[in-house]
């Protein structure tokens, strides 16, 4: 079983989006795919049209799968479940600053799921912290949505110099380009200058496109409603870069 994350420090870089879409695709290859939703706003869940429990049970996440199986809701896809967010979720780093072990807790938790899935695709929510830590500790590999700007490579950095501090595998760590706009030197300047810097960088971009920002409207994958779009090539194109580095990963 393979742990992707959907990551970015920067909120309103189409992580949620990304999340969705390769969960689509993952489970329209023949994989069994699980997407957690571990960001309390539930933007993936909205996609999804799948709505969380009402108890409050965000406490027993981390405990043991046998947790989280309970939560798992089916989608409107085949090989494709999801356990959606709960406003509970927000509470998450003081719950794993109690507990002993918190960096590989999530890890453990979700190894007792391999039987029942191929792949997990965890949506995470834009912030360094004790839960952060505990995804990248659990995840084969993060897969991060970078606008091409000096701001959002500035943040990448800031990525890239978290893992070293804390001894985490940037090895793992796959930025890719989100919302770009190749009209605008400025994307097409950082593009260049970050393509030679970083050798994880994979070379699907996606652009800046309506259709993506559809998905909301239409709540589902951009391939369910624009597959023919640049948007709906570009993630199923990011979709088949990526299950070729699990593949051989």
């Amino acid at each position: 079983m393979k742990i992707i994350a959907c990551y970015s420090i920067k909120g309103g870089v189409g992580k949620t989006a990304t999340s969705v879409n390769l969960a689509y695709w993952a489970a329209q290859s023949g994989l069994r795919t699980l997407l957690i939703d571990l960001d309390s706003q539930g933007a993936s869940s909205f996609y999804f049209r799948v709505r969380s429990s009402k108890k409050n049970w965000g406490k027993r996440f981390f405990n043991t799968y046998e947790e989280l199986l309970k939560q798992i809701k089916a989608s409107d896809y085949d090989n494709l479940d999801i356990i959606p967010a709960h406003e509970s979720f927000r509470h998450f780093d003081p719950l794993l600053s109690d507990l002993k072990k918190r960096q590989r807790r999530l890890k453990q938790v979700l190894k007792g799921l391999k039987d029942e899935y191929d792949l997990i695709i965890l949506d995470c929510p834009p912030t360094l912290s004790y839960l952060s830590e505990a995804v990248f500790k659990a995840s084969s590999m993060i897969v991060v949505p970078v606008i091409p700007t000096t701001l959002s490579e500035r943040t990448y950095e800031q990525l890239l110099d978290f893992f070293r501090d804390k001894d985490l595998p940037v090895e793992s760590v796959y930025p890719f380009f989100s919302m770009v706009q190749r009209s605008k030197h400025l994307h097409k300047n950082t593009i260049e200058r970050m393509t030679t810097r970083y050798k994880n960088m994979l070379e699907s971009q996606i652009p800046f496109s309506s259709d993506i920002e559809k998905m909301g409207e239409h709540r589902s994958p951009v391939a369910c409603f624009a597959p023919r779009t640049p948007g709906g090539k570009a993630y199923e194109g990011l979709w088949d870069e990526i299950g070729q580095v699990i593949d051989n990963g």
